[in-house]
């Protein structure tokens, strides 16, 4: 009853997905399964963290995130209702042209940048990812899945988890070492996401015949090799 959105029914929901067929699944948010326009919150996570969810999401508003439209919950069963992007979560495919790219990169900065320091909330996202990122009709990025997301205060820096959750292969090493998480948490998952748009590759099982490196390590050496050869000339 606290929440601010509309909590549908069931038989709406199931319309609106074509009951769920696999051809409208976006991908494997925080909770479960993404379908269209409905994301069904089925992992054990619990009801907390998909209040926090639809609370902090219906508080925002941006052009680079996603829009909510409403809930669902019975029993342990969990959905949210986002407005439908058709082309989905496809970041990472080889076909995008080089002004594409950077029009999305630009767009996730955006919404980070609004996250952090222009809402009304001071929000970390936590669970950057390329599944994160949603794309409309006119390929623009909006920022998704806020169900790890937390809450800063204005003068607050920093924050301990007694649980690391998240994404491996997108987190900093003071998040899934010490626990640690920031803003910066979430700029290093945007530097990882700049690097998988530019190359089309994952971060995580990145290969090289040279190295045995993975896409942000690779990427470290290369701009290491680059600075080496700048300053021997």
């Amino acid at each position: 009853e606290d929440l601010k959105l509309p909590v549908l029914d069931f038989t709406i929901v199931a319309t609106a997905t074509n009951n769920f067929l696999s051809n409208n699944i976006l991908g494997q948010g925080g909770f479960g399964p993404c379908c269209a326009e409905v994301c069904k919150r089925n992992s054990g996570q619990g009801l907390e963290e998909f209040k926090n969810e639809v609370t902090l999401i219906s508080k925002l508003q941006h052009r680079n995130l996603v829009k909510l439209f409403g809930c669902y919950i019975r029993g342990g069963e969990k959905m949210l209702i986002y407005k439908y992007m058709p082309n989905k979560n496809q970041i990472r495919s080889k076909l995008l042209d080089w002004r594409i790219r950077m029009h999305i990169i630009d767009g996730i900065a955006r919404g980070v940048l609004y996250l952090h320091r222009d809402s009304r909330l001071r929000i970390i996202h936590r669970d950057l990812k390329a599944s994160s990122i949603l794309l409309d009709n006119n390929m623009n990025p909006k920022i998704s899945d806020f169900g790890l997301a937390q809450k800063f205060g204005l003068d607050q820096t920093q924050a301990k988890t007694r649980r690391v959750v998240g994404t491996y292969g997108y987190m900093s090493l003071e998040y899934a070492l010490d626990e640690l998480f920031s803003m910066k948490s979430d700029v290093f998952s945007f530097r990882v996401l700049v690097l998988e748009i530019l190359s089309g590759k994952k971060n995580k099982g990145f290969s090289h015949p040279e190295h045995d490196h993975n896409l942000l390590g690779h990427d470290k050496d290369t701009l290491d090799g680059i600075y080496l050869y700048e300053c021997q000339v």
